[in-house]
C-alpha cells in the first residue's frame, strides 16, 4: 500500500487489489513533483511539455524492463568478454491517437530504431460511444511484444476498444504492455477486469483524471 503524502492530499489506493498486472512507478521526490506540476493549472505550456516528456521518458524506461531478454557475452574494446542482456527481437509501440503520439518520441529516444503503429479512437457525437475509426500495424504485429501508449486513463474505454484491435489482429493479452502516466482506480479495474492477461505499467493512480493532458501538450486549449 502507498503510504499518505503531503499532508493527506494524495489519498492512498490499496496496489493489491488489483493484482500483479498493474504495476507502477516508484514514487520518489522527483517523480512526485513531475506529477504535481502537470496537474497545476498555472503551469505554461513550455514547463508542461517539459516536464511531461520527462515523466513519460521514466515511465517508457520502466516499461521496457517488462519486454524479455536474452543473455549474450560480448567482447570490450580491450579484449576482455562481459556477460550482459539484450533485448529480445520482436518489440513495437502502437500509441492510440492524439495523446498517445505525446509518448511516441519518448519510445524512440530509447529504442531508436522500433516500429511504431497507430490507432484512432473517437466518441460517436449521438451516443457518444467509442468507436475505431483508423489502425495500422506491423504486418506481423501478432509475433510482436506490443507497448500500447495512452497517457490518461480515466474511464478505460478507449483502451478497451484498442486493446480488442489489436486481438482482432491475433495479438494475445500476454504480448500487450500499456504505458500510461495517469490513471483512476475505474480506468484500472475496467482494463484489468476485461483484460485479466495484459500488464499495465502508470505512474499513479489516482481518483482525478488529468483530462487537460492532451490539449495542454498541443495547445488546443
Amino acid at each position: 500500500m502507498e503510504p499518505d503524502l503531503i499532508q493527506n492530499s494524495v489519498p492512498v489506493i490499496d496496489d493489491n487489489s488489483y493484482g500483479p498486472r498493474l504495476k507502477k512507478l516508484r514514487i520518489t521526490d522527483n517523480v512526485r513533483e513531475l506529477q504535481t506540476v502537470l496537474r497545476d493549472k498555472s503551469t505554461t505550456r513550455s514547463d508542461f511539455i517539459f516536464y511531461a516528456d520527462r515523466l513519460i521518458r521514466l515511465v517508457v524506461e520502466e516499461g521496457l524492463n517488462q519486454l524479455p531478454y536474452r543473455k549474450c557475452t560480448i567482447t570490450t574494446p580491450t579484449g576482455q568478454t562481459y556477460s550482459g542482456l539484450r533485448y529480445e527481437k520482436g518489440n513495437c509501440g502502437v500509441s492510440i491517437m492524439r495523446s498517445g503520439e505525446v509518448m511516441e518520441q519518448g519510445l524512440r529516444d530509447c529504442c531508436r530504431s522500433i516500429r511504431i503503429g497507430k490507432i484512432l479512437v473517437q466518441s460517436d457525437e449521438d451516443t457518444h460511444e467509442a468507436k475505431v475509426v483508423y489502425s495500422k500495424f506491423p504486418n506481423d504485429i501478432n509475433c510482436r511484444k506490443v507497448l500500447l501508449m495512452y497517457p490518461i486513463m480515466s474511464t478505460g474505454n478507449t483502451v478497451e476498444k484498442a486493446v480488442n484491435v489489436l486481438k482482432d489482429h491475433s495479438v494475445i493479452e500476454e504480448n500487450i504492455i500499456l504505458l500510461n502516466l495517469f490513471c483512476t482506480p475505474v480506468a484500472a479495474k475496467h482494463v484489468i477486469s476485461h483484460f485479466p492477461g495484459m500488464t499495465i505499467f502508470t505512474s499513479e493512480v489516482h481518483p482525478v483524471a488529468t483530462t487537460h493532458f492532451g490539449q495542454k501538450y498541443f495547445g488546443t486549449e
